[in-house]
């Protein structure tokens, strides 16, 4: 019992204090105004942080490598969030940043969410998935086959245990 309380008041009650009654000119930031559009956005905040968590983690131990280009996965990743879609962790960066634009009520990271989209679609479509290819060859191409880009399937990819991943 003593956990949850603690839980809930360091991670909303906390801060939402912090937003509303710390003076602006201590914080340099200006304080959220608390809308029907909060709420939401801090469970797609939260969301996203954790695609983010798993996938880094999935990377480190199921790809035996990291996000950084430098130390590429040497295998492909293709369970967990991967087996629902291909780029889970564009995909929390995008639920991240669509709930600080439902947070903060702000058009100008719901403009930058937007942006940030479509530059990591060409990126994958044209750089990313053909370098997948070339590394892991038609493991890659069956992956490809039976998991969507950004929209998630509703139940997780089991490769055919002909291929090899």
């Amino acid at each position: 019992m003593f956990q949850k309380v603690l839980t809930n008041l360091v991670s909303f009650i906390l801060p939402i204090a912090v937003l509303y009654l710390v003076p602006d000119w201590l914080t340099g930031f200006i304080p959220v105004k608390l809308t029907a559009l909060v709420y939401p956005g801090i469970l797609f905040l939260l969301t996203g942080v954790i695609m983010l968590a798993l996938t880094v983690i999935a990377f480190i131990r199921k790809g035996n490598g990291t996000l950084a280009p430098w130390s590429p996965t040497k295998k492909l990743v293709i369970t967990g969030l991967h087996a629902y879609t291909r780029n889970p962790m564009i995909s929390g960066v995008a639920i991240t940043l669509g709930g600080e634009a439902l947070i903060l009520y702000s058009l100008k990271i719901l403009t930058w969410l937007i942006i940030f989209i479509v530059i990591n679609h060409f990126y994958f479509v044209l750089f990313e998935e053909p370098s997948l290819y070339d590394r892991f060859g038609n493991a890659y191409l069956d992956y490809k086959k039976h998991v969507g880009r950004w929209i998630p399937r509703i139940h997780p990819y089991q490769p055919d245990k002909n291929t090899t991943a």
